[in-house]
């Protein structure tokens, strides 16, 4: 009976060692795959502020003005007037509509008996 015992107990250590081995690579690659998304984060973060560096530079006022000078016979810009825009006024919103839902020919189902069963 001890002998089952012995065998059974190096059994149940093997198995727990292989279980330990094979869990820590899992953990080692689970890490090594954390560091690389973080690395590309990383990278992707840099590269969106290079982007929005580039953004800012590219929408300089002065520079879009300087590119609606040179642009101007082509495309016809003229510069912004306070006489362009509208007052609320002018504005031709929709009509209103009634959202009320009548009720009055539903069914009260919260009124149940408790002996009786839904179907």
């Amino acid at each position: 009976m001890r002998s089952i015992l012995y065998v059974l107990s190096a059994l149940a250590v093997i198995g727990l060692a292989y279980w330990a081995y094979h869990e820590n690579y899992r953990t080692q690659a689970a890490i090594s795959h954390a560091e690389r998304l973080e690395s590309r984060i990383s990278t992707a973060r840099q590269r969106l502020r290079v982007l929005n560096a580039e953004w800012a530079y590219l929408n300089r006022p002065s520079r879009l003005r300087e590119l609606a000078d040179i642009n101007f016979d082509r495309l016809g810009l003229m510069p912004l007037e306070a006489e362009q825009f509208g007052r609320i006024d002018q504005v031709d919103f929709p009509p209103e509509t009634d959202l009320r839902v009548d009720f009055s020919g539903s069914v009260d189902l919260s009124s149940n008996n408790e002996g009786e069963s839904m179907p």
